[in-house]
Order: structure tokens, then sequence, then C-alpha cells
């Protein structure tokens, strides 16, 4: 009994030590889980913060940005049109987005919720585990499943971003060959009546040859020499004609009266120096455009490298945010286990405990079973002692039932003897009354055949009559004369409307 004793007591102290360490993990687990809760609503109250504040610029510019289009003197307001339509469509797509992404947190929260309120009322079963195991499986697929579909959109829009990157690129190429092409050379020539202007290039990274072409054309009067264009257009043909031999120079005196031959020499002269010039610039330009090429292709391929090394970066970095999210769900599982083995314990005790008071439970049934037995055997003997008395009444109930149906029949058997003795009355009274009604009818019949020997029905038989016409007949086609030369009755009409009068 002392050992008992004994064994009880260090078993109540171990549990003892067991629960205070147990309350005081608890507490501390409490106090993270606070402590993490308003970490949370402070980073959550900063987010608002700064997305309340991002809303406001958006609504800010978009009201900036629709005064400067819907303005009455802006002229671009049909340009922009194409460009508001799109802006409406990724608003929409941006919106209808925003609606899905809303739907799968509220789904996600609704089964952490469920979780939490499952977890207020922890039953130690295999059924319960079971049934948690589902939900946290169902939260952790769902919380997965948003990840990988915000992933795909991530690596969607960085094709796109690189795409339109591309796009803006062969777009500045194609600008600066326009630049290129138009160039700073002047397609109207300097009247020679005004100041000459400066041949130096807006352009400083131009060829030298395309500057001294410019200052020459400056120098000289322009593309004509300081001739005027029909003298010039005249000298073209001529010395064209002639391949710019010499004997062009009689032709031309002929169709330039106002020029002499020491002009027009010198005109052939400066037309030969542009020329000259013209073609270097011609061959600079391409040289230029070609090392622009060059330097452009060097710089794409520099851009697809840095493309490269950015893309090999995320590449990194989503690899480890992966490892990441897969020590996370290690840790989880670990986590997971231990709590298993925790409940499993848990469990085990709690059976334990449960078998304890099961054979405490049969123990009291076993004795109510052999009470309700005694309690039955006093029950059985009253009840057969009661249905042997009922029997015997019964008996005695039944054999006076049976005196009083015998009297009944008895009874009954006169009565019939009586209402039969009355149907045969009745049935004998109506074959009577039958006969006479019979004897009446034969009576009549004979009076009525005496009646019709006494009359005869002479008719005189006309077939012809069938074609004569009928008296109605007769009376319908008559032919009635006048009456008399009276005036004749006045009857009122309507009035004839003028436009119908004299029709």
């Amino acid at each position: 009994m002392a050992a008992l004793t004994t064994e009880a007591s260090g078993e109540t102290s171990w549990q003892d030590e067991t629960n205070f360490q147990s309350v005081s993990c608890q507490e501390k687990e409490f106090h993270i889980q606070k402590w993490k809760e308003r970490n949370a609503q402070a980073q959550k109250a900063d987010f608002l913060k700064e997305a309340d504040k991002l809303n406001k610029q958006v609504t800010k510019l978009e009201k900036e940005k629709n005064a400067q289009l819907f303005h009455k003197k802006n002229d671009f307001r049909n340009e922009f049109g194409e460009l508001e339509e799109l802006e409406l469509k990724l608003t929409s797509s941006r919106n209808t987005e925003k609606i899905k992404f809303q739907q799968h947190l509220a789904k996600i929260h609704n089964i952490v919720k469920r979780f939490q309120s499952q977890l207020k009322d922890v039953k130690p079963t295999p059924e319960f585990l079971e049934k948690l195991k589902e939900v946290m499986e169902e939260a952790e697929n769902s919380i997965n499943a948003l990840k990988e579909e915000q992933r795909k959109i991530y690596e969607e829009l960085m094709k796109q971003e690189k795409y339109s990157s591309q796009e803006v690129i062969a777009l500045e190429k194609r600008i600066e060959t326009w630049t290129v092409s138009t160039g700073p050379i002047s397609k109207k020539p300097p009247s020679p009546a005004l100041p000459k202007l400066s041949a130096v290039s807006t352009n400083e990274d131009l060829p030298s040859e395309v500057t001294d072409f410019e200052k020459f054309l400056h120098k000289t009067g322009g593309r004509q020499g300081g001739w005027d264009n029909y003298d010039h257009q005249n000298f073209m043909k001529i010395w064209t004609k002639h391949n710019g031999k010499k004997s062009y120079m009689e032709e031309a005196l002929l169709y330039l009266p106002g020029r002499t031959q020491e002009e027009i020499k010198q005109h052939e002269d400066w037309y030969q120096e542009f020329l000259f010039l013209e073609e270097r610039k011609k061959e600079a330009i391409q040289l230029w455009k070609s090392k622009k090429n060059q330097e452009k292709e060097k710089f794409l391929k520099q851009q697809e490298k840095l493309e490269e090394v950015k893309t090999q970066k995320e590449l990194v970095r989503v690899d480890i945010y992966r490892k990441k999210l897969e020590q996370e769900k290690e840790d989880k599982q670990a986590k997971l286990q231990e709590w298993k083995k925790k409940k499993e314990l848990e469990l085990a005790a709690e059976e334990e405990k449960q078998f304890q008071a099961e054979v405490e439970k049969r123990r009291k049934i076993k004795e109510e079973q052999q009470r309700q037995l005694e309690v039955k055997a006093i029950v059985e003997t009253y009840a057969r002692q009661k249905k042997e008395e009922e029997m015997h009444e019964r008996l005695k109930q039944e054999i006076q039932e049976q005196s009083e149906r015998e009297e009944k029949q008895r009874l009954s058997a006169r009565a019939i003897v009586k209402f039969r003795e009355r149907d045969m009355q009745k049935v004998y009274e109506k074959v009577l009354e039958k006969q006479s009604k019979e004897e009446e009818e034969h009576e009549r019949e004979k009076q009525i055949a005496k009646v019709k020997q006494k009359v005869e029905a002479h008719v005189t038989k006309d077939p012809d009559r069938l074609l004569k016409p009928t008296k109605g007949w007769k009376e319908h086609v008559r032919v009635i004369g006048p009456t008399g030369g009276g005036p004749a009755l006045y009857m009122p009409h309507r009035a004839i409307p003028n436009w119908r009068q004299g029709l």
C-alpha cells in the first residue's frame, strides 16, 4: 500500500512538472504569437498607407491627363483615342485580375478561419487529426496554386517588357536613320540676296566631307552655283548632251546669251567640284552609317548580354526563393510531425484513461444488469399471475358473450321470417298491379283499331305537281305596275363635298 502511495505521488509530481513546462511553453508561444500579430498589423497599416498614397497620386495624374486630353484647344485629341481605348482595356483587365485575386485570397482566408475554429474544439481522435490534415493540405494547395499563378503572370510580364524594350530600340534606330537620311542638307537653295548662313552642322558627329559640302554650297550660292534656275537647267541639258566635252561651249553660248564664255567655264568648274564633293559626301555618309550600325549592333549585343545576366540573376533569385519555400515547407512538415507525435502521446494517455473509465463502466453495467435480472424475475412472476387472472376473466367474458350472441340469433331468425312474409305480400301486390295495367293497354289498343276502321282516307296522286311552281314562287315573280303619278318620297342624304361636285 505504501509502495502504491509512493508511486502515485511520484506520478502526480511528474504530471505537475510536465503541466508546468507545458504552461510555460504555451505562455512563451502566446507572447511570440502576439508579437508576430502586432508586427503584422504594423506592416499591414504601413502597406495600406502607402497604397492609399499611391492611389491618390494615380487619381491626381489621371485628372491632369484628362484635363489635357479633353481641353478644347488640344489638337491631339484624335491621336490619343487609340491610347485611351487601350488604357480602358488594360484597366478592365486589371480590375478583373484584381477581383479574381481577391476571391482567391478570400477562399484561403475562409480555409484558415475554418482551421482556427476547428482548433478551438480539439478532439483526440484519428478522424479529427485526419480532418485537420485535409484542411491544412487544402490551404497549402490553395496558397501554392496562387503563387504559381502569380509567378506565371510575372514571367509573362517580363517577356512583354523585354519585347517592348526591343521594339523601343528598333524604333529609336529607325528615328536615327530618318534623322541621318533627312540630314542637315537644305532642300531649298539660299537666295543670293539673303545673307549667307553658317555652314556648321548641328550634328557635330557627322563626317567632315558633309560639312565641307555644306560650306561649299553656302559659299558658291547653293546647288545652282549662284545662277538662276533657267540658266542652270539649260547649262545642265547642254553639258549632259555633250557628256562634258569642250564642244558644248558653242551651243551653250547660243542658249545662254546673257552669260560669257568665262562665266560658263567658271560654272563648269564649279559643277565638277560640286559633283566631286557630293560623291565624297555620299561615300562618307555610307561609311558613317555602317559605323553607326556596327556601334548599334555592338550596343545591342551588350544589351542582350546584360539581359542574359539579368535573366540569370532573376533565375537565381527565383531558385533561392523556391529553395526558401521548400525549406519553409520542410520546417512546417517537421513541426507538423512533432505536433502529431505530441498529439499521439496525448491520445495514448487519453485512451488509457478511457480504458480505465471503460472498465469501471463495464463493472457498473454488470452490476446494473444483475440488479435488472432480479427485478425482471419479480416482474415476470407478477406478470404471469396477472396474465392467468386476465385469461380467467376473458374466458368468463367469452362464455357470456356466446350466450348473448345465441339469444340475438334467435331473435333475428324470428324477425327474418316476418320480413320475408311482408316482402312476399308486396311482390304479389306489384304483380296484380302490372296485370291490370297490361289489360288497360290492351283495351285501349282495341278501341283505336275500331276507330281506324270507321275513318277512310281518299288521296289523289299527281306526279306532275313536283315540276310546277309553287304559290310562293308565283308571288315572287309577279310584276307590280305603277301605282300612281304622285310625287316621290323625299329621302334626306348627306351633302356632297365641294371637291366631288360635278363629277
